[in-house]
């Protein structure tokens, strides 16, 4: 009763995240189905919660880092790792894969109708390729140059002061080991999902899947903007458009990728 007790806390407590975990897992369903689902998120979840235990006793993959501990008894923790930290790594993590499914899928030229958005085939080769592998752990990690930093400065908003660096780093007080550590996370999850993605029945056909990754895609976009948002609102206005400026390029390609009209015809 009392581990239902903290998490419900928790709930109360962190709701933006578990909006974003319900979006991930509503969005996540409608993409690859539940069974592929739940896999995703406890790999993820698993991988991202051993990697902050070891984190915070060796300094891997994430470098030096410590939770204070000043909302236990307030919210869940996992030994001393806040649960909605670690569980932030799956719908993150999903959101970049989304992201990078946009701009690396192969387009279905078939069809004789202008679409406005682009048709894209989600065969099982094309979804665990190497560039997907790639590109998903790299977005993964930018996202979080605009979260990491805003979170530093918890204290300010309504995340508190959860975690510090003994050494802070370069970038807006967050070491580069940090992104390094993110990356590792992703890397390491898909590593394990992508073989049991390919081995799991097949998802049905669909002529197309653009507007249900349109759903993770959002997701990543979604986070990205509640936490510049925060980032203005506390006075941050320098890092808010460093973070803005990162990102508008990468937003702007994917929107001319993903909405080009094509034109073809059926012989």
């Amino acid at each position: 009763m009392e581990v239902f007790d903290l998490f419900i806390r928790t709930i109360s407590l962190r709701p933006y995240v578990f909006i974003f975990l319900a979006a991930f897992l509503f969005s996540a369903v409608q993409l690859i189905g539940w069974p592929r689902t739940w896999r995703f998120w406890l790999i993820s979840w698993t991988t991202a919660f051993v990697c902050e235990f070891s984190s915070t006793r060796t300094g891997i993959p994430f470098g030096w880092y410590f939770y204070n501990g000043s909302t236990v008894g307030q919210e869940l923790y996992v030994s001393n790792v806040p649960f909605m930290d670690s569980i932030s790594f799956s719908f993150l993590l999903f959101a970049s894969y989304c992201a990078a499914l946009g701009f690396l899928l192969p387009c279905d030229s078939s069809g004789s109708v202008e679409r406005a958005l682009r048709p894209l085939q989600f065969d099982v080769e094309a979804r665990t390729s190497r560039t997907v592998y790639t590109l998903t752990a790299f977005l993964f990690a930018f996202i979080d140059m605009v979260i990491d930093p805003i979170a530093l400065r918890g204290d300010r908003w309504f995340l508190g002061k959860i975690y510090y660096y003994p050494e802070p780093g370069w970038h807006f007080g967050v070491p580069f080991a940090n992104y390094v550590g993110w990356a590792v996370v992703g890397l390491i999850s898909l590593a394990i999902y992508f073989p049991l993605d390919r081995r799991l029945p097949p998802l049905s056909p669909r002529q197309s899947i653009t507007q249900r990754l349109l759903l993770g895609v959002g997701l990543y976009y979604g986070v990205l903007t509640f936490n510049l948002g925060v980032t203005f609102w506390i006075g941050e206005f320098f890092m808010g458009m460093s973070g803005l400026l990162m990102h508008l390029p990468v937003l702007i390609i994917l929107i001319i990728r993903l909405t080009r009209v094509q034109k073809s015809t059926v012989q």
